[in-house]
């Protein structure tokens, strides 16, 4: 049976790092799914220096809009895949469809692939809703989709780990 984790802890709280920590444990194919799109020069760094980081350790896959079916057509063979991360993805899902909810085709279709994953999966998410109620309809309506997504996803994960300044705490599941 393949193992579904979810990461999730405020901004810097070091969960891309303890997702690597985790996958590099397996000794096959590794496999990174990326969501970030490169869309000023700030970002384009932050890019730049996760891919220094993963170097060769992961084969990237850059998909910003159906993690989902990029889950489903892993290569055969792929030991583990981390995806990150949710939160960016749906801020890329929202600024294609303003209207988006959780019944969006593509959340709908990353749902229904970690009831049986091809491999191992870890997903890295932001948690947003821990602090100040944001001042605009569509940023309160993102923290609310964020909220219900990562309850979603939590909710089929067989560990979920929540990062306290670079200290992972097991909220569900087994630690490894």
């Amino acid at each position: 049976m393949k193992k579904v984790t979810l990461i999730t802890g405020g901004s810097r709280s070091g969960k891309s790092r303890y997702a690597q920590t985790i996958a590099m444990r397996y000794g096959g194919t590794r496999i990174f799914v990326a969501t970030a799109e490169p869309v000023d020069e700030e970002m384009r760094a932050r890019i730049r220096k996760h891919q220094a980081e993963r170097a060769e350790l992961f084969t990237t896959i850059e998909e910003p809009y159906d993690i989902g079916s990029a889950i489903a057509s892993l290569p055969p063979g792929t030991d583990v895949a981390i995806v990150d991360c949710l939160t960016v993805w749906l801020g890329n899902l929202m600024y294609r469809n303003e209207r988006c909810d959780v019944t969006a085709p593509p959340i709908q279709r990353l749902l229904g692939i970690l009831d049986d994953p091809p491999c191992d999966v870890i997903l890295v998410t932001n948690e947003v809703g821990m602090g100040i109620v944001p001042d605009s309809e569509m940023a309160r309506r993102y923290r609310d989709l964020a909220g219900h997504l990562n309850q979603a996803v939590a909710q089929k994960a067989d560990r979920v780990a929540f990062m306290v300044s670079g200290i992972p705490v097991m909220i569900k599941g087994e630690k490894d």
